[in-house]
This record gives C-alpha cells, structure tokens and sequence, in this order.
C-alpha cells in the first residue's frame, strides 16, 4: 500500500516537472538570472515614460501607454524586495499576459536585462526548495541548472497576490 502510494507521489512529480519544460526568456535582476515561459510573453521594450499612480504598493511604478493601451507596469526588483536601482539603457520592460479575476491581463514588469530565450528540459529542472512557512515561494516554478548556473523559473501568475492583480486590473 505504502509502495502504490508513493509510486504515485513520483509520477505526479514527473508529470509536474514534465510540464514544465520548454522555452524561457531569462533575464537579470541583481545579478541574479530569471525564466518566465515564453508563451507568457507578449513583447519586450525599452524603458519609457512611466505615468505613476497615486495610493498604489511601492512596487507599481504605474501605467504606460502602448500603442494605445493602458498597461500597468510593476518593478519586479522591488516586488520581490530587492533594493531599488536606477534604469539604464539595458533595463527593459517585459510585457506579460497574466491570469486577472476578469480573464487575462497585460502587465509590464522591469528587470535589469533581458538575456536569451532558453529551451529547458524537464531533466534540467529541479523542484522550488520549500523553506519553511514563512517565506512564500509558491511563484516559483522550478529551479532550472544549465551550463553551471542556476535559473529560477517563475510562475509569473502567482508572482503577484490575487488583491494586487485586482488593484492592477482596476489601475490600467
């Protein structure tokens, strides 16, 4: 029973990671490298003029207007509790489709550079570490070990908390 039980457990985490495979874009954000599922991905720009919202977290740095569109535009560095830095001309925002309580949503997100699209295989990935209760690591999808490095693939539909996709989709 306890062997059934356990074979289950190992093929729900294969089909997991399995899934998981495919291609990211990378980026940076202090030094550090980043993969968001290219499928997430709507478009890469430059940095532009950002028209800030007032009443909102830290980390919306507010609203730009793409070709006619208003998307909110969040600083994932500050988001993620890392101290700010000022824009160059290699930080750019990425445009990702995010799930919203209203369907899907467009929301830019800063980094520090945008790196390569990667193709990553499901041997190449590792489950997040779970550290505990308190810190919450559920946006991360998994931790993907290429070429000597490790990359932390985001979840980028969990990276933000259901009432801050709610603010963002009341803010654009």
């Amino acid at each position: 029973m306890k062997l059934e039980k356990l074979a289950k457990k190992t093929d729900a985490l294969i089909q997991s990671i399995a899934e998981k495979e495919g291609k990211y874009l990378t980026f940076t954000l202090a030094e550090e490298e980043y993969g968001i599922g290219i499928l997430k991905i709507k478009e890469i720009i430059g940095m532009m003029p950002i028209t800030s919202v007032p009443q909102t977290p830290e980390f919306v740095k507010g609203v730009i207007n793409l070709r006619g569109k208003v998307i909110p535009v969040i600083d994932l560095r500050l988001r993620f509790g890392m101290e700010s830095i000022d824009y160059t001309d290699r930080t750019c925002i990425i445009v990702v489709e995010i799930e919203g309580e209203a369907g899907e949503i467009m929301i830019g997100i800063v980094v520090d550079t945008v790196s390569e699209v990667l193709n990553i295989k499901a041997e190449e990935i590792e489950e997040s570490p779970r550290f505990g209760t308190k810190l919450d690591t559920d946006y991360i999808l998994g931790l993907a070990k290429t070429e000597g490095s490790v990359k932390i693939l985001l979840d980028i539909d969990r990276v933000l908390k259901s009432e801050e996709v709610i603010l963002l989709e009341q803010t654009a």
